[in-house]
């Protein structure tokens, strides 16, 4: 439904595996709702994360339940999306995205760790060019976040983070970096405990 004077539905994107999902997940898209002033958090539940080895990925339908056990929002929603239009890639799952729902305007979310990691993604400057990209800081990547090839890249397009609210609705490539207090319990660490192996040495990852 379209708010009042057909104003476009601001909307932020989560994607990943969510094996499985965690408090982590649902901290950021509160945050998100609140800071960037969006209407919905959407939760793009990935088939098989390209980045990602299959050994120790749980079913698709356990992920999807379990992260809708998580979400527990109302304007956090739990979509399977990416199984329906057959994409792998985060960049076609955004042009299919933006050129379907024209009603909503969409802001990516993801952690400062996977800015790090971002030019590993397929067509990851296509992806900075389709819609806004609203990236979270994570103790321990931050400071490499902000100075890599990504960051450096786009400069000009960052947001001042006074700014973020309404992110949703600018034009890419725009981007913001927020600072705050962020669970710092990852996907890793979960199976890491639920399997009996210990958390030394384990790097979280953005799961």
């Amino acid at each position: 439904m379209i708010g009042a004077g057909n104003r476009k539905r601001s909307i932020g994107l989560l994607g990943g595996s969510f094996n499985p999902a965690h408090d982590g997940h649902r901290m950021i898209s509160l945050i998100a709702l609140k800071r960037l002033g969006l209407d919905e958090v959407w939760w793009l539940v990935s088939p098989q994360n390209p980045l990602k080895p299959v050994d120790g990925m749980a079913p698709f339908a356990d992920r999807l339940a379990n992260a809708q056990t998580v979400a527990n929002h109302r304007s956090i929603k739990v979509s399977d999306i990416e199984l329906r239009l057959g994409t792998h890639y985060t960049r076609d799952t955004l042009k299919r995205l933006t050129a379907r729902r024209r009603q909503h305007d969409f802001v990516w979310l993801m952690g400062a760790d996977n800015l790090i990691q971002f030019p590993k993604w397929e067509g990851w400057k296509e992806i900075f060019d389709t819609v806004p990209i609203a990236v979270f800081d994570r103790p321990t990547y931050s400071f490499r976040a902000l100075a890599g090839i990504v960051a450096t890249r786009y400069a000009g397009s960052r947001i001042p983070e006074r700014n973020a609210s309404g992110v949703a609705r600018r034009n890419a490539p725009a981007w913001v970096f927020l600072h705050s207090r962020l669970n710092p319990v990852s996907a890793t660490e979960i199976r890491a405990q639920e399997t009996g192996i210990t958390g030394e040495g384990i790097m979280p990852k953005g799961d």
